[in-house]
C-alpha cells in the first residue's frame, strides 16, 4: 500500500489535511506579515474520497482576523485524473473536503505577536 493511500486505495485523509494546512498557512503568513503557526483545526468534513491520480486544488477564504490570529476556511476540490477522464469523459470539479483552521502569528522566539490589520483583506462571506 503506497504511503499516501488508505486501506481502500483512496488518498489518505491525513495527506489531504496537510495540503489544506499548507494552503491556509501560506495565506496566514501573507496576512500576518511573518511567521504564523497552526493552533487549531476547528472543523473538518470529508465529503468524498479522493482517488490516486485526481487533480487536487485547495482554496482558502479568510473568515476572521484577530489581534494575533486568523481563521481560514479551506475547501478541497478535485478533478478526475487523466486515466479517469479517458474512461468516462467527465471533466467536472467536485468538492471533497472542507475545514476551518486557526493560525497565530509568532515572533522569532516563538511567542505570540500582534500584527497590523491589512487594509485590502477582509473576511469573506460563505
Amino acid at each position: 500500500m503506497p504511503a499516501d493511500t488508505n486501506a481502500n486505495g483512496d488518498i489518505f485523509g491525513g495527506w489531504i489535511m496537510s495540503q489544506m494546512d499548507i494552503a491556509a498557512g501560506m495565506m496566514a503568513v501573507e496576512i500576518t506579515g511573518g511567521r504564523a503557526v497552526t493552533i487549531a483545526v476547528d472543523a473538518m468534513k470529508f465529503i468524498k474520497p479522493v482517488q490516486v491520480g485526481d487533480i487536487v486544488c485547495c482554496y482558502g477564504k479568510l473568515k476572521k482576523i484577530g489581534n494575533s490570529s486568523v481563521a481560514i476556511r479551506v475547501e478541497v476540490w478535485v478533478k478526475p485524473g487523466l486515466g479517469q477522464l479517458i474512461l468516462d469523459r467527465e471533466n467536472q470539479f467536485s468538492l471533497v473536503t472542507e475545514g476551518s483552521y486557526t493560525y497565530v502569528a509568532i515572533d522569532r522566539e516563538g511567542r505570540k505577536r500582534t500584527f497590523p490589520k491589512p487594509v485590502t483583506v477582509a473576511p469573506q462571506a460563505d
